[in-house]
């Protein structure tokens, strides 16, 4: 192996695909795989967790408001406070999703959920853009394997972690403990 191999894989770039993957990923997969888990347990009909499927809708459409987001800019700069807020919104709005009742509050939860998947998406779009301007070329394509290497790993958080946590605590706590994995992307955004 050449050096310049290992100056690529093993620098702060790399490390912060890994972080940008996670953070990108884990709101998704709380969305695909933790939330129809938590309303089928909860005895939620199929049909309306079939519905769920719909809020997926802002991942589709991103497209429409990064323009906009890629305007405006805060004081911790035009990528980073844009990463801090939405990272920040999806840690407050997934740990709220366990406080209400999934039979009673359903629609409720779909336009919270809604909420996410419009956080999530709009955070893809500045993570996106973060790890395009931060990889010079020759580092793209591994940076990208990795990004979506920890994208991927993220899905055992609500896949695997969260379902077994609810065998042993309550919704409210295991969706205040999934939630807490955002700080990973919180933290990464305030170092960098």
């Amino acid at each position: 192996m050449s050096k310049s191999f290992y100056t690529s894989v093993l620098n702060i770039r790399t490390l912060i695909c890994v972080g940008t993957g996670f953070a990108s990923g884990l709101p998704l997969y709380i969305l695909i795989q933790l939330i129809p888990a938590w309303l089928r347990d909860s005895g939620v009909s199929l049909s309306d967790i079939g519905l769920f499927a719909l809020i997926q809708m802002p991942y589709t459409w991103k497209f429409l408001w990064a323009p906009l987001i890629d305007r405006f800019a805060f004081p911790m700069g035009l990528r980073r406070g844009w990463m801090f807020i939405f990272q920040l919104s999806l840690l407050f709005s997934v740990a709220l999703l366990g406080w209400f009742n999934p039979v009673l509050q359903t629609s409720s939860i779909a336009i919270l959920a809604l909420l996410v998947a419009f956080f999530s998406a709009s955070q893809d779009i500045v993570l996106d853009a973060y790890r395009r301007e931060i990889l010079p070329d020759e580092e793209l394509g591994l940076g990208n394997s990795v990004h979506v290497q920890a994208y991927r790993l993220s899905s055992l958080i609500p896949g695997s972690l969260s379902l077994i946590l609810a065998d042993r605590m309550s919704w409210e706590s295991v969706f205040l403990v999934t939630s807490g994995f955002m700080l990973f992307g919180i933290i990464m955004t305030l170092l960098i």
